[in-house]
């Protein structure tokens, strides 16, 4: 099995941190190279594996491209320690306000690690479902109204509608008068039944109150 190895003059091309900070890394403990020598003062005794890089290059983009600062990273990786042991590259990690967040395996919510406070996230399918059915639900009308000739100042300035719409009786007459069947008059206004297509048609009422 070939074991790929990087120096770290390649460490550093390849993540984008310099020698200089992969060092002091190093020296404080926060990101150790997994192949390094016990004495570091050796030529090339500072090696990095290939998990090294993906992890490093993680930590590059926390810091420079989501603004989160070291001492933050630190102490995500004392509240999680198997992040030093994995060298960061095996957790799926978010960001939230410069805060690291993970999904928590216990609950498999996503949670921020420092802090501990659970993130709320708004479902957009779910809120889009329940908006159409209470859409739905808004749109049906009351059965014991249905069928009835009303008429309200507030539904098109007072004229006689069919309860539960703001169908008006004189646009449905209208057809009648043409010859249209209560059938054909239905394709125009699907939301009407035949007996209220009927009731409007038999409706002898003016369209405007008095």
């Amino acid at each position: 099995m070939i074991i790929s190895a990087f120096s770290e003059d390649q460490v550093q091309r390849l993540t984008g941190i310099s020698k200089r900070q992969l060092r002091y890394w190093d020296r404080t403990g926060f990101f150790r190279p997994s192949l390094a020598e016990e004495n570091r003062r050796i030529a090339f005794s500072r090696i990095y594996s290939f998990t090294d890089v993906v992890s490093l290059r993680v930590l590059n983009v926390l810091r420079n491209q989501y603004g989160v600062s070291l001492q933050h990273l630190r102490k995500v990786a004392k509240e999680l320690p198997q992040m030093s042991e994995e060298k960061w590259g095996s957790t799926e990690l978010f960001v939230l306000n410069r805060r690291v967040v993970f999904v928590e395996p216990e609950t498999i919510q996503y949670r921020e690690i420092v802090g501990k406070q659970y993130v709320i996230g708004i479902p957009l399918r779910m809120v889009v479902s329940e908006t159409e059915r209470d859409i739905a639900a808004l749109r049906e009308r009351d059965k014991d109204t249905t069928g009835t000739i009303v008429r309200s100042r507030n539904v098109c300035h007072n004229a006689w509608v069919i309860a539960g719409t703001r169908i008006r009786v004189d646009s449905v007459k209208k057809f009648g008068n043409e010859g249209y069947t209560v059938r054909q008059i239905q394709e125009e206004y699907p939301a009407l039944t035949e007996a209220e297509i009927e009731s409007a048609l038999r409706h002898e009422g003016d369209s405007i109150a008095a």
